[in-house]
């Protein structure tokens, strides 16, 4: 009879030389012929060059059109406030009343200091083309010449009654504040009963036009350089005109199209950039002033390779790279990129036509890896199709 121990060493034994065996056809499993690892499968597409759009994604704030601060110009107590706050005004429409019944009380009297200027230079001309007549028989000509000066003197008096009766006149006019521009006013700082003082300090109010509005675009100067290099060597071509679309805080596109107001000449000590005011049409009032945005700028075209965005990855230091597939091997690339069009990055050095670019089987891949390319094609969206799909459903 068997011991149980002898029985418990055998099964042991059997049972670790079958585990042993396991492990070794698995490594061979996993071994191409001739004991190297198998090629990693890959998609790649072909590049090509082209003329695509150069476009610079540029910070922005809007700034009103036209925005003033209401003001009085003369002294006195609120009588009235006409206008509706958040009511669109024109040019002339009537704002603030001012009590005016001292101005017109100064307007009177400024009338009735004009009408007596009037009458002395009436009665000195009289004294004048009489003493003229009489010049050598019954008057001296030394009392010609008092009579003269006393007719300038009355002129003199009755042109200072004119300047105050108009002085008198703005003043009266003055006490009814009306709308310098076209805008929309804010909600009155002042009540009615509040006196106010000549150009005083404080607003009544602010009145602002939005529409159209300004944006104020932000230009890094060092990339301005660039741009203005890469235009003189002849490989960036420009447009006709700045196309410049809008991208809302709420991410929504602005259907507006926008143009150049005034280019920048001044580089902030601060930022380093220059700013670029260009003009939107804003019916809807969808732009506020001092609201953030983005804008899209194409300045004209450049020929250069697009790389899908989604094939590429950023280095510690930032650098672009990407994988091409070449001589069955992984081999990383760095990118030089122009901007963006659309999903992709304008490429202007780093690959070439004819590369093949590896957009599958990213994960994990390293350079210098055996690879097995597969034609692929990507979409704008960044989904990765294999080429012959299509075909195949049909």
């Amino acid at each position: 009879m068997i011991p149980l121990s002898s029985l418990f060493r055998t099964r042991d034994l059997a049972f670790g030389a079958a585990v042993l065996l396991t492990c070794a056809t698995s490594a061979l499993a996993q071994q191409a012929p001739g004991g190297a690892p198998s090629a990693t499968q890959v998609g790649v597409i072909e590049m090509t060059s082209a003329m695509v759009p150069y476009q610079v994604t540029l910070p922005g704030r809007a700034v009103a059109y036209e925005q003033t601060d209401i003001r009085p110009r003369v002294e006195g107590v609120i009588e009235e406030i006409v206008y509706t706050p958040g009511q669109p005004l024109e040019v002339g429409d009537l704002m603030y009343r001012i009590e005016a019944a001292s101005y017109d009380a100064e307007l009177a009297a400024a009338e009735a200091s004009l009408a007596g200027a009037k009458a002395s230079v009436q009665s000195a001309q009289a004294t004048v083309d009489r003493y003229r007549k009489l010049d050598g028989v019954g008057v001296t000509r030394e009392s010609v010449e008092s009579a003269e000066v006393a007719l300038m003197q009355a002129e003199a008096d009755e042109r200072a009654a004119e300047a105050s009766l108009k002085t008198a006149q703005l003043n009266v006019d003055r006490t009814e504040i009306r709308a310098p521009i076209q805008g929309i006013p804010e909600v009155s700082e002042f009540s009615v009963g509040a006196l106010v003082t000549a150009n005083q300090s404080d607003a009544l109010t602010t009145l602002t036009r939005m529409d159209p509005i300004y944006v104020d675009l932000t230009e890094s100067s060092a990339r301005l350089l660039r741009t203005r290099e890469r235009i003189a060597e002849g490989q960036l071509t420009m447009g006709e005109r700045l196309d410049v679309s809008l991208t809302l805080e709420n991410g929504q596109s602005y259907a507006s199209k926008g143009s150049l107001v005034s280019p920048g000449t001044l580089v902030s000590s601060t930022t380093g950039g220059v700013e670029f005011r260009m003009q939107f049409d804003n019916p809807d009032q969808l732009i506020m002033p001092g609201m953030f945005l983005r804008a899209q700028v194409t300045v004209g075209e450049t020929e250069a390779v697009l790389v899908p965005q989604g094939a590429t990855d950023r280095t510690a230091t930032g650098d672009l790279t990407a994988f091409v597939a070449e001589d069955g091997k992984a081999k990383q690339v760095t990118l030089t990129s122009a901007g963006t069009y659309q999903n992709a990055w304008v490429v202007t050095d780093g690959i070439e036509d004819g590369d093949m670019l590896i957009v599958d089987g990213l994960r994990n891949l390293r350079a210098g890896a055996d690879v097995e390319t597969v034609a692929v094609t990507i979409d704008e969206n960044g989904v990765v199709s294999d080429a012959d799909a299509p075909a195949e459903a049909e």
